[in-house]
């Protein structure tokens, strides 16, 4: 019945069927594709036939050799086969009159990649058939590479296996390029290889594999290698790259460099240096060994520290790369220079005695590697630059420790003299001080004397001196300025002992006649004692001592300190030459010619 009403239909056909479809529809794997097939008809057809067939690799022989059917189309039915691979993906709209019939595949696959067929026929033309082939594209997973851990030697001359890049889930296969240095590497029989592999995976996807062997050379060490995936895409290419490589190449030294790392500047004794040793070649079979004045040490990850260095750690410092494999030695040295500075050698040594007035030139100096520098210091203040020291005209403020300090880079010593300025005893200069106290009041008034040796020394005496105060002159004493007075007496001559005055008598008749008055008492009183002293051989010359003594007055006392600026023990003299030690004795100053005995 099918064939009559076909027939029938075709009657009425006037002119010849045309088909017209694209070539090609090409779409990613997962998405939905529509296929066209656009027809004419000859007028005054009222019905038409049509179907949908597809042809692949697996029924190129099928029905009538035009495929396997999948969807048919008369005037009053359609019909959709089933059980292909299409039949729940697919759909058909489009009518006679508009002369369109399109096909809608979705969620495609990569095996639905195969010819479709629109077949459009009447009864009195006969059939016209166009054709269209799906291509479905497959993007493959981002490439990776995986390049050999190991290193190479170039003592191989074989074959290495460098690394292998790999591609997964791509359709069409995709296609693996090797470069090296973003050039494509070329294959040389012998020299460098490219082995490429794929699988077709239970998905339906190609898992490429591209394997790259090579003789290594030195020149490869520092060499990037990456692969470059090319696959195809819907109307073109697609390209990605994996990352790069480098590897590892061992190749023996041809030279071998030594440095001192620390200390960046001069080296100094006592300091600890750091050696570093490199070789410009790679070989773990290589040995680093540093040798200094006939002994070997060997380094840790090629650093060698020798620690408190001298000057006997002088000289050149080899390093030595012995390649355990060919027993090839190569060397590097450095010259290391340790640098210096001896203790401080002073002349003279210890303590100098001067005469006040004296001179003395001291040297300081050290022996050292470097130019040194020389201060002397007194007292933490500079007081002279250069290696020698030069005192003249000596004082006592001459006395006293100098500090030589030597310096030089970095470095330092020193070295002390000791000054001593002997002469006969200087009293110091102060300020006069008035007091006023009553009449029964008893006053301390100091002195200070300085000399070396140390004043108040029991010594065998050609000329003494005394310290006086000049009280006696002032009447009434609860008002009188006192003065210090440095009074010398000569063995020959004992007479006017009050030559010198520190203040001169107060004005005033009455002041005058009694200061005369008490100087006569005060002459008479110890001409006395001195011809008493004489006597008895206790005067100065005869028995080297004296000692004087006499009965305290009981009013206005005046109590005399007399101090040295070595802090001896002080001695106080009353108003009349009274003693008023805490023992009531006082020695008296004397000198030898000068010089302590």
């Amino acid at each position: 019945m099918r064939f009559s009403l076909i027939h029938r239909l075709s009657l009425s056909v006037a002119a010849k069927v045309e088909v017209s479809m694209e070539d090609r529809v090409e779409v990613f794997k997962g998405e939905t594709t529509p296929i066209t097939c656009m027809f004419t008809l000859p007028e005054g057809v009222s019905g038409v036939i049509i179907e949908w067939f597809y042809v692949s690799c697996s029924n190129p022989d099928a029905r009538v050799n035009r495929g396997w059917c999948v969807y048919a189309c008369v005037t009053f039915y359609k019909v959709v086969t089933k059980g292909t691979q299409f039949t729940d993906r697919m759909s058909v709209n489009g009518t006679v009159a508009s002369g369109v019939i399109v096909m809608t595949i979705s969620d495609v696959q990569v095996d639905d990649g195969v010819e479709f067929i629109c077949s459009i026929r009447d009864l009195v033309e006969g059939t016209a058939n166009g054709r269209t082939t799906l291509k479905v594209f497959a993007k493959p997973d981002l490439p990776t590479i995986e390049g050999v851990k190991t290193g190479f030697s170039i003592n191989e001359h074989s074959l290495s296996k460098i690394g292998t890049c790999e591609v997964k889930n791509g359709f069409p296969k995709p296609n693996i390029t090797w470069y090296r240095n973003k050039t494509p590497v070329r294959p040389a029989p012998g020299v460098l290889e490219v082995v490429p592999s794929s699988i077709l995976g239970s998905n339906g996807l190609f898992t490429v594999k591209s394997e790259l062997n090579m003789v290594v050379k030195k020149e490869d060490k520092d060499d990037l290698f990456y692969c470059e995936i090319n696959f195809f895409v819907p109307a073109g290419w697609g390209m990605t790259e994996t990352s790069a490589i480098n590897i590892t190449v061992y190749y023996p030294s041809t030279a071998v460099d030594v440095w001192v790392e620390s200390p960046k500047g001069i080296i100094k004794e006592g300091d600890s240096i750091e050696l570093h040793c490199r070789g410009n070649g790679n070989m773990p079979s290589s040995i680093l060994t540093f040798h200094h004045n006939g002994e070997d040490y060997t380094p840790e990850n090629n650093v060698m520290v020798f620690h408190n260095v001298t000057r006997l750690s002088n000289g050149v410092y080899e390093c030595i790369s012995t390649d355990t494999d060919t027993f090839k030695e190569i060397k590097g040295k450095t010259v290391v220079f340790v640098n210096y500075l001896d203790a401080a050698v002073v002349v003279p040594e210890d303590t100098v005695l001067l005469d006040l007035g004296g001179e003395l030139t001291a040297t300081c100096n050290a022996l050292s590697s470097l130019q040194t520098e020389t201060v002397w210091m007194k007292f933490g203040e500079e007081v002279s630059r250069g290696h020698s020291l030069i005192l003249k005209n000596v004082t006592f403020d001459s006395a006293g420790t100098y500090l030589c300090l030597v310096t030089v880079e970095g470095m330092e010593t020193n070295g002390t003299l000791n000054v001593k300025v002997q002469g006969p005893p200087q009293i110091m200069k102060s300020d006069h001080t008035e007091m006023e106290e009553s009449s029964e009041t008893t006053v301390n008034l100091s002195c200070n004397v300085r000399g070396f040796p140390t004043p108040n020394t029991p010594l065998k005496c050609l000329y003494c001196s005394y310290v006086l105060w000049n009280a006696a002159r002032c009447r009434p004493v609860s008002h009188c300025p006192a003065s210090c007075c440095h009074l010398l007496r000569n063995p020959s001559s004992v007479t006017n002992p009050c030559r010198r005055c520190a203040s001169p008598p107060p004005e005033g008749t009455g002041v005058v006649i009694a200061v005369v008055i008490i100087c006569i008492l005060l002459l008479a009183i110890l001409g006395s004692v001195l011809y008493f002293l004489y006597k008895k051989g206790k005067i100065c010359g005869r028995s080297g001592k004296q000692s004087l003594t006499k009965e305290k007055s009981g009013k206005d006392n005046i109590v005399v300190e007399m101090k040295n600026d070595n802090t001896e023990e002080a001695v106080l003299l009353g108003v009349n030459g009274e003693k008023q030690t805490p023992r009531n004795q006082v020695d008296t100053c004397c000198w030898n010619e000068g010089v302590a005995a």
